[in-house]
């Protein structure tokens, strides 16, 4: 029998996509870089740009001025390497082993220093330019205020002295008081610049934008506070294929758990989206599909590959036939009651082409 090879015979094209409007994602880092006064934003490009690819995004961030990369982990670094220098590229999480530490040496990446241990680690490594986060009030990496007078911490050379504001998308007194925190630990210690503001941060003015903005979920089409509401545009975009239409009878149950059940015949299309490609069920209550403007409610349960839609308002539509998944951050976060950001993240490697 005859194999298949990649060379001898490509795959049939996927029967669901996603799109990035690359044009979106490249005004809204113009917008935040405006919004940011003085201060440059930079780019949150961790968990594979949010989901939405690296190898897409970085190339247009970096087309449109961004010079500043963050990721969370350092297997994320090679991917981001491929597109930008190496002393743009922070590593979130910094130095957690001696072999981190060696292989931010060697690729020219910057760590982000998060602890006594981590400066420490860094120091008997061999050092070099790296950033320091000081918490101020989220407690999860950062040293503290008081730990930024140790000889440790004192030794590091650092570029951008940064902390993370754990509320920024609501308002309150939390802003201020980090605010405030992070304004006493600036005279403590040497450093180039100053990065406070994630990008619900930058929409709170120019007092947190400082010198260095962090964006991220506005990038990618999120909108953490109504002032960037009509300033972030949508950039992903999803459709998938309807698989099979059937005909149901009254009392015919779908999905699992019979979850809905027909009252009167009905003409429904099986399309090929589910929780594997980040299509979750949580989505799938009161939520419907669209083509040409109509709304094709989804019935029972979202299963792993499949949903069902209601064809009633498009009797036309047959297998084949492309329906589009409202991708609109703000809205399906509100319909779900998912985060943006998980909204985003989740998505399926099959949807991003992977």
């Amino acid at each position: 029998m005859k194999s298949l090879t990649s060379s001898s015979l490509p795959p049939p094209p996927p029967s669901h996509r996603l799109r990035v409007d690359t044009d979106a994602l490249a005004h809204n880092w113009r917008e935040l870089d405006r919004l940011s006064g003085e201060a440059k934003a930079g780019a949150a490009v961790k968990a594979d740009c949010y989901g939405l690819g690296v190898d897409i995004c970085v190339p247009v961030l970096r087309d449109a001025g961004c010079e500043a990369f963050f990721v969370a982990h350092w297997s994320e670094v090679s991917a981001v390497l491929a597109h930008v220098p190496p002393e743009q590229v922070a590593v979130l999480h910094g130095p957690m082993t001696e072999h981190d530490v060696r292989y931010a040496n060697a690729a020219g990446v910057r760590p982000v220093i998060n602890s006594l241990q981590q400066a420490r680690r860094w120091t008997d490594g061999g050092g070099g330019i790296c950033h320091l986060m000081v918490d101020t009030g989220i407690n999860r990496l950062g040293v503290s205020i008081e730990e930024l007078a140790d000889p440790a911490v004192q030794a590091l050379d650092i570029d951008a002295l940064m902390s993370h504001l754990a509320a920024a998308d609501e308002d309150g007194e939390t802003n201020a008081r980090q605010l405030s925190a992070f304004r006493a630990a600036i005279p403590q210690i040497d450093h180039r610049r100053l990065s406070l503001s994630n990008s619900a941060g930058i929409a709170l003015g120019k007092d947190f934008a400082v010198d260095l903005t962090r964006p991220g979920l506005a990038l990618y089409g999120g909108v953490p506070r109504p002032e960037l509401a009509g300033i972030i545009k949508q950039v992903a975009y999803i459709e998938a294929a309807i698989i099979q239409v059937r005909m149901l009878k009254p009392g015919d149950r779908v999905g699992y758990n019979g979850e809905f059940t027909a009252d009167k015949p009905m003409r429904v299309a099986t399309v090929s989206l589910g929780y594997a490609d980040g299509f979750l069920r949580a989505r799938g209550r009161d939520f419907s599909l669209r083509n040409s403007g109509l709304d094709l409610p989804l019935l029972g349960k979202v299963s792993m590959d499949m949903i069902v839609a209601d064809l009633e308002s498009a009797p036309d539509l047959d297998e084949g036939d492309w329906l589009e998944v409202p991708f609109n951050l703000p809205d399906a976060a509100r319909q779900s009651s998912v985060s943006q950001y998980e909204l985003l993240t989740v998505l399926g490697q099959r949807l991003r082409g992977g």
